[in-house]
C-alpha cells in the first residue's frame, strides 16, 4: 500500500496502478480512496483528478463522477462486508487531468479527469475488447446527443480530413483504430443514420478485402487482390511491388483508389447486414487529401 491515514470517521488508502503490458495511460498512478461515514446510504464523488459525466449515453448519468457501475458495485460490496451501510467514497487520482487529454475523455463529455472503468477487476494485456468497448461508449454518447453523422477512422490524418470534410462535431468522431468490425457489428443493433469510415490505401484495401481487424499483425494487404482491380498493369509488375503504396503509384492515372474504396464500402455494407445506416468509405493520402470517396 503506497498510502495509508486515517481519522475519526474517514480513512484513507492508496495504491499504484500497474497496468501490466496493457496500453493503459494510468500505468503508474496513484490511485487515492477516501471513505467518510455518515450521510444516508453510499456516494460517490470525484477527487482531485477523476472527471465528471455531461453527457448522456454513458454508463452513469450527467452530473455523476465517472466512475462506472461494476467499480461502484466493488466498492460497495467491500463496505458491506464490513459493515458500512452509509458512507461517501471520493476517489482520486492526482494528476488525472492532465492525462485525461490523452483519452476519449473530452469527447465522451467526461470532464475533469479520468473516468474509473472495468468490469471485472482483471487486466487482460492489450486488451483489444477493452478498445472496442470505447468505441461502443462513442456509439452510445453520439445517439445519445442526436447525432445523425458518425465516422469511424483509422488515425488521426484520416480523423482530420474526414471531419473537416463534413464539419463534423468531435463527438461524432469514433476512435475506430483498426477495429472496423467492432464498430460495425455494433452500429447493426444501435444504428447510427449514417456512418463515415476513412483510413489510408493500406487500411481501407484491407477492408475492401473483407477484413474487419485492420492491425498489421493480423491482417495484410494482398497484392494478387490489388492486381485484379488494376488489370491495366502488368500483374508480375503488382506482385513485385513492395507496399500497397507502391502499386498506387503505380496506378497513376487509374482510379484504383476508387475501387478499393467501392470495395471497401461492399464490405462494410455485408457487415451491417441491412441496418438503416447509410454508409460511404473515404480514402486519405498521407498529405491528409482525400484521394476517394465511394458512398
Amino acid at each position: 500500500m503506497a498510502l495509508e491515514e486515517r481519522g475519526d470517521g474517514w480513512a484513507r488508502a492508496g495504491i499504484i496502478k500497474d497496468a501490466g503490458d496493457d496500453p493503459d495511460v494510468t500505468h503508474g498512478c496513484m490511485v487515492v480512496a477516501t471513505v467518510r461515514e455518515g450521510g444516508d446510504g453510499i456516494r460517490f464523488t470525484a477527487g482531485s483528478g477523476v472527471g465528471t459525466v455531461t453527457k448522456a449515453g454513458l454508463p452513469v448519468p450527467p452530473g455523476e463522477p465517472a466512475i462506472n457501475p461494476v467499480p461502484r458495485q466493488m466498492m460497495r460490496a467491500v463496505l458491506a462486508e464490513i459493515g458500512i451501510r452509509d458512507a461517501e467514497i471520493e476517489i482520486a487520482i492526482p494528476g488525472g487531468e492532465a492525462l485525461a487529454l490523452k483519452t476519449w475523455n473530452p469527447r465522451l463529455g467526461i470532464v475533469g479527469g479520468l473516468s474509473v472503468l472495468g468490469t471485472t477487476g482483471v487486466v487482460h494485456p492489450f486488451s483489444c475488447a477493452a478498445w472496442i468497448a470505447s468505441i461502443h461508449r462513442g456509439v452510445d454518447v453520439a445517439r445519445a446527443m442526436g447525432l445523425d453523422h458518425v465516422a469511424g477512422c483509422t488515425g488521426s490524418t484520416s480523423e482530420d480530413a474526414v471531419r473537416e470534410r463534413f464539419g463534423l462535431p468531435l463527438e461524432a468522431m469514433l476512435d475506430m483504430g483498426d477495429f472496423a468490425g467492432g464498430l460495425l457489428k455494433y452500429l447493426r443493433g444501435h444504428p447510427v443514420a449514417r456512418v463515415t469510415i476513412g483510413g489510408g490505401f493500406g487500411k481501407i484495401s484491407k477492408l475492401g478485402q473483407g477484413a474487419l481487424d485492420l492491425h498489421s499483425g493480423r491482417s495484410q494487404v494482398e497484392l494478387g487482390w490489388l492486381a485484379d482491380l488494376v488489370p491495366e498493369l502488368p500483374r508480375e509488375k503488382v506482385m513485385a511491388a513492395n507496399t500497397a503504396q507502391d502499386v498506387l503509384n503505380m496506378a497513376a492515372g487509374i482510379d484504383l483508389a476508387g475501387r478499393v474504396a467501392q470495395s471497401a464500402l461492399a464490405t462494410v455494407k455485408t457487415v451491417l447486414r441491412g441496418a438503416p445506416v447509410q454508409a460511404d468509405v473515404i480514402i486519405v493520402a498521407r498529405t491528409g487529401e482525400i484521394i476517394a470517396h465511394a458512398r
